[in-house]
């Protein structure tokens, strides 16, 4: 019988939050993964042990932005994110380089997305400009 997605998470996130991620436990997922054809999993499978990670109080997010982040940015993501999970013990910042972003950032959780960047409020802008003129 196949175990599911959510099950693999919890045991996933749960050894994480205890031991962190080693090395040995990578390759058994891995290993797991390749062995039950399921490695089209993977990002779903990360999704949830981010999850399952912000329940417990620790919370990732990604930041996606052209240039890295300064203090006072970093400080605002963090500030956004903890009004989001107030619950939070920890926030984990990872700093990701996109060359596609103009200026601003897009900030990715497990389960939504925040984009600040320069290319989405112009878009905004766009469509506010021209409702209703069709």
């Amino acid at each position: 019988m196949k175990t599911s997605r959510t099950r693999i998470a919890h045991t996933i996130a749960d050894r994480t939050l205890k031991d962190g991620l080693k090395k040995k436990l990578s390759q058994e997922i891995a290993a797991y993964l390749l062995s039950e054809r399921r490695v089209g999993d993977l990002d779903s499978l990360l999704r949830d042990v981010q999850a399952d990670w912000a329940e417990a109080g620790f919370v990732e997010v990604l930041a996606a932005s052209a240039h890295p982040l300064t203090a006072a940015t970093r400080a605002d993501i963090e500030k956004r994110i903890k009004s989001l999970y107030p619950n939070a013990k920890r926030i984990i910042v990872t700093e990701a380089h996109d060359p596609e972003v103009i200026g601003g950032v897009c900030l990715s959780l497990a389960n939504q997305q925040l984009d600040l960047t320069v290319e989405a409020k112009l878009n905004k802008f766009k469509q506010l400009t021209t409702a209703g003129k069709e």
